[in-house]
């Protein structure tokens, strides 16, 4: 009986979410996106995801609605696993599958084929509990219900509304529910700001009297981020945040012309910011506050910035924690010989700037590459006792392992007995107060910068010298339209290309032609489109690299318009046999007329 209900509750409420004619959707690393208009029949199906996982996993999960830096009309759905981080790509094919399912008989029997496969108890012997969030697009609301629609198709599946929130705060909410403890808003809030408050208070007193310009612009990007930004600045002391581009009352369009993916992609201010911000601190969120850039704007004549990265910003992280290890296991003068074993691990991507590989290196750092993707990056970062991982895009985090901080706690409280107040309890509570800053979960933008804000202060730095640690080497990107992007694969995260066969070949031929001269090409894992990255030590080295070695990939690859004039011959030789095969048959029946 159960299961009949069961059934018949599925197929009852996937009938107001029909698939769209001539669609089909993929589970990306930012989950499903597309025109938030056609996308409730996938936020529902993703729902019926969440609630299986959760099922699958008896623990919570997370369902987050929203489309990042895409524009405002743009929308989508990702699901949060019960560490808070991305769901496991093992269930990436079912969530595509259940999402193209073309009418409710097909996505039943998915679902029940499925939840046979994964030992999946239905009928509603166990619960399930899957939070959800969205950001400020018109279309969350609506799509919401349709999450829940999706969620409560399945028996024993239960909704906790956590409202308007930033992505990274409904991940840190599923992590921290899972984890046994509180995890409203407010929790989140008073975590940031206590352990924000405790580094401000560990600031040495010589740089604390010398003084470090305390005033931060924020461009919310017109969206949650700012809004949450407001509330959070009233908690916090030693920081003067100015917040624009917040969204309030339908001010400004999200996204547009703001925002972390503007500024760092166009390197311009964004709007609200001109001449009266010359040499000021100045930040930016982007739409669901998951990524942060920094910036100067350098003058009052033109709208051109001084840029710092996801690079700068993670050599800033790894700068700060290697000190802070270095002072906990110096040469003691507390009586206590035991040193802390730590693994400190930087993950980069082949995108970032080979001047930062440089550089991290040069200070002693082991430095590792993964494939372009936060779950590949978050993935290896978690190997380490302590991993720093950000995209040069603006998306990273720390992640500290459990063992680590439980060894770290343990010499805390030795030094808080034995030295208290000495550099080393110091660095130790430091740390921990960067392990409980930092949102260990995903990338997380108001926490990111409250990182970037302490540790400037405790380091006495300025804007400038922080923007010119190295100074990155130019490079270009170009995008080479194939036939067929698969038939690219490429090895050594993405850094060497194994088939077609010679393509490699060409590129280093073209690459030993430059002094520091990198490149590599990657097949786009939504289009076909083979993306080209190249540095040299000039723009015009950049340029020509990259040009040089797009050639080659249409020459070998087929360009898309070389392929496309070829169907389109191959089409018009069909229909020209088509139309003489016609005519003739035509004539043969004239014949036996007449």
């Amino acid at each position: 009986m159960a299961d009949e209900k069961q059934r018949s509750l599925r197929l009852l409420s996937a009938s107001p979410f029909p698939l769209p004619h001539g669609l089909r959707f993929s589970y990306g690393t930012a989950g499903f996106r597309s025109d938030g208009a056609i996308l409730s029949s996938t936020v529902f199906r993703a729902g019926i995801v969440a609630a299986l996982r959760a099922l699958k996993r008896g623990s919570a999960i997370g369902v987050m609605i929203t489309a990042s830096h895409n524009p405002v009309a743009d929308n989508g759905v990702k699901i949060a696993d019960p560490d808070g981080g991305m769901m496991t790509q093992t269930w990436e094919p079912f969530a595509d599958a259940l999402a193209n399912a073309p009418d409710p008989q097909t996505l039943l029997q998915l679902v029940l084929e499925f939840a046979k496969d994964e030992n999946i108890p239905l009928g509603g012997a166990q619960s399930a509990e899957i939070l959800l969030g969205r950001d400020t697009r018109p279309s969350g609301e609506f799509l919401l219900e349709a999450a829940k629609q999706g969620i409560t198709a399945i028996i024993g599946a239960a909704t906790i509304d956590m409202g308007i929130v930033t992505t990274p705060q409904l991940h840190w909410m599923v992590r921290s529910r899972n984890n046994g403890l509180k995890a409203s808003e407010s929790d989140y809030f008073a975590q940031l700001a206590d352990s924000f408050r405790c580094l401000m208070d560990l600031v040495p007193n010589e740089v604390e009297k010398k003084g470090v310009d305390t005033k931060l612009i924020v461009d919310g990007a017109n969206g949650v981020g700012g809004a949450k930004l407001e509330v959070l600045k009233e908690m916090l002391m030693g920081v003067e945040i100015h917040t624009r581009n917040s969204g309030k009352d339908g001010e400004g369009i999200l996204n547009e012309k703001c925002g972390a993916d503007y500024v760092q992609k166009e390197k311009v201010v964004p709007c609200g910011f001109g001449s009266d911000d010359v040499g000021v601190r100045c930040t930016s969120l982007d739409g669901d506050a998951d990524r942060l850039v920094y910036f100067h704007v350098l003058s009052a004549s033109n709208d051109r910035i001084d840029l710092v990265d996801g690079d700068k910003i993670l050599s800033l992280f790894a700068i700060f924690i290697k000190e802070q290890l270095k002072i906990l296991n110096d040469e003691k003068d507390d009586g206590l010989k035991k040193e802390l074993p730590a693994r400190l691990g930087i993950v980069q991507t082949a995108y970032a700037n080979g001047a930062s590989t440089d550089y991290l290196k040069q200070m002693g750092l082991e430095v590792v590459s993964t494939p372009t993707g936060v779950k590949y990056l978050h993935k290896k970062a978690s190997e380490y006792d302590v991993g720093i991982y950000f995209e040069a895009n603006r998306h990273g985090t720390i992640l500290f392992s459990e063992n680590f901080i439980s060894l770290l706690e343990s010499r805390n409280n030795e030094l808080a007995s034995t030295s208290s107040g000495s550099e080393h309890h110091k660095a130790a509570q430091r740390l921990l107060a960067v392990s409980q800053l930092i949102n260990q979960a995903v990338g997380d933008a108001l926490s990111g910068l409250l990182l970037v804000e302490a540790i400037l202060q405790s380091m006495g730095w300025s804007f400038k010298k922080w923007s010119e640690l190295y100074h990155d080497l130019p490079s270009r990107q170009l995008k080479v339209k194939v036939a067929d992007r698969s038939a690219i694969i490429t090895a050594n995260a993405e850094t060497q290309v194994v088939k077609p066969s010679g393509l490699q070949e060409a590129i280093d031929m073209e690459t030993a032609k430059y002094t520091r001269g990198r490149c590599f090409v990657r097949p786009s894992g939504t289009e076909d489109v083979v993306r080209v990255y190249a540095e040299g030590t000039t723009q015009e080295a950049a340029d020509s690299l990259a040009k040089s070695v797009a050639e080659h990939v249409t020459r070998l690859l087929g360009g898309w318009e070389q392929a496309h004039r070829k169907k389109e011959r191959s089409t018009s030789k069909i229909l020209t046999s088509t139309r003489k095969t016609l005519c003739g048959s035509m004539n043969k029946m004239e014949m036996l007329l007449i």
